[in-house]
């Protein structure tokens, strides 16, 4: 069963994690347990895991893989129960004190529209194709997202993650980048030098990407259904047999500007300002708070070819603890596992997680615990923007570096790769 929505990812899991791993995964009722790996002189995280994807996939349910259309809906229809809630009591009460309430709490629950629509790009949400492009064109079109655009994009992103040059988002930049966009004169380098490099830039990066792509790619827009491979080359989002997707996502969101101009007409700037710009803006910090997280570690590695196989990519993603705003996001911080299989449904992600710890031991990273409210992810995003600048221009596993070019990582495997004076 191989994650769907891959194109450009080769290999599932390297040779050397196929030589190392013997059946290890649980056995269903009434079966012999199968053996799991002994860790205990296992230090080198960076290298290929003594199992292999499908160990994993093996080690995960049976029944945690189904699609249930009317328990996605469900969570749909009761995220757009509560944003319409929300807004008719912002509405009515149109008090100069509730109107930053009501941004914070509307901004999340965009963030949760985004996640459904998010699983229906996956085809997580059902296994009907026609709903899944319904649900995902409604849920992604009302916060100004263009849903094939940004799902043919996503789906580059999984098939290459974990790997400094082909991966979509979120990936690291490279030395010579990096000091390119540091150095830069123009407003254009340095508008991109705050984007990449300051914890607000990253909080309000998403929309930048969406209309121009990431630092060290080819440059083009998700609205433009000519940015095709055949006529850009093989580095463009998107293949010419897309191009009738994306002209339909980008007209939906033509409808929504439409729509968001009638009620700025009618209600006036101002209602709009609150109502719908504020909780967007919100929307976006949650996104790209989230994203920068799962992908953004001093800890983990990054690979290039020879060494980067879609398993070791997978697993230089990491979870994250939300507290009780886990389930208003439907479990979006239980990422590797969702990384991994995508086909795997939101209100599955726990359980499967939960299913594949005693085999990836070590190999999965336990996130640090919330509180009430993940009030610590500001203090790691803090830390992250300082620690994590840029990877070395060459090298098949290389870890991030800081502003001095000091490799900040515990792990064994930076040890090896950095001497002491390349290590903070």
């Amino acid at each position: 069963l191989a994650p769907s929505g891959i194109r450009r990812a080769s290999a599932l899991s390297s040779k050397k994690s196929a030589a190392l791993a013997p059946s290890m995964v649980a056995s269903l009722p009434g079966e012999t347990a199968k053996a799991l790996p002994d860790y205990s002189e296992w230090k080198d995280l960076s290298q290929a895991p003594p199992f292999t994807l499908k160990d994993i996939q093996e080690a995960i349910p049976k029944h945690l893989w189904e699609k249930n259309a009317a328990k996605s809906m469900s969570y749909l229809i009761k995220d757009v129960l509560i944003v319409g809630t929300l807004l008719a009591v912002a509405t009515v009460a149109n008090n100069p004190l509730v109107w930053p309430l009501y941004w914070l709490a509307q901004g999340t629950m965009f963030w949760a529209l985004f996640v459904v629509g998010h699983d229906c790009g996956h085809a997580s949400f059902s296994n009907n194709k026609a709903l899944n492009n319904v649900m995902g064109h409604i849920t992604h079109s009302s916060i100004m997202v263009p849903y094939h655009g940004w799902r043919i994009s996503h789906r580059t992103h999984h098939g290459n993650h974990g790997h400094v040059e082909n991966d979509e988002s979120w990936y690291p930049t490279t030395q010579a980048n990096y000091e390119d966009l540091r150095d830069a004169t123009d407003v254009l380098g340095r508008v991109g030098n705050w984007v990449r490099f300051s914890m607000l830039g990253n909080l309000l990066a998403y929309p930048l990407y969406l209309m121009n792509r990431s630092p060290g790619r080819l440059q083009g827009t998700h609205y433009d259904w000519g940015f095709t491979q055949e006529k850009h080359g093989p580095d463009a989002l998107f293949k010419e047999s897309e191009g009738g997707m994306i002209k339909t996502s980008t007209a939906c969101l033509g409808a929504m500007v439409a729509l968001l101009a009638g009620v700025g007409a009618k209600f006036g700037l101002g209602y709009l300002f609150n109502s719908y710009i504020m909780p967007y803006v919100v929307f976006v910090m949650w996104l790209d708070l989230v994203t920068y997280l799962h992908h953004t570690d001093n800890e983990l590695p990054w690979y290039r070819d020879p060494e980067w196989t879609y398993l070791r990519g997978g697993l230089s993603t990491t979870d994250r603890d939300y507290g009780v705003l886990n389930k208003v996001h439907h479990d979006i911080g239980t990422h590797v596992v969702h990384h991994l299989f995508p086909q795997i449904p939101h209100y599955n992600l726990c359980e499967a997680t939960e299913a594949v710890k005693p085999l990836m031991g070590p190999y999965y990273r336990e996130p640090e615990k919330s509180g009430f409210l993940p009030f610590h992810l500001w203090g790691q995003m803090s830390k992250f923007v300082k620690e994590c600048k840029y990877v070395k221009n060459e090298g098949s596993i290389v870890y991030y570096q800081n502003a001095e070019g000091k490799v900040t990582s515990s792990e064994e495997g930076a040890k090896k790769l950095y001497n002491e004076e390349e290590r903070a």
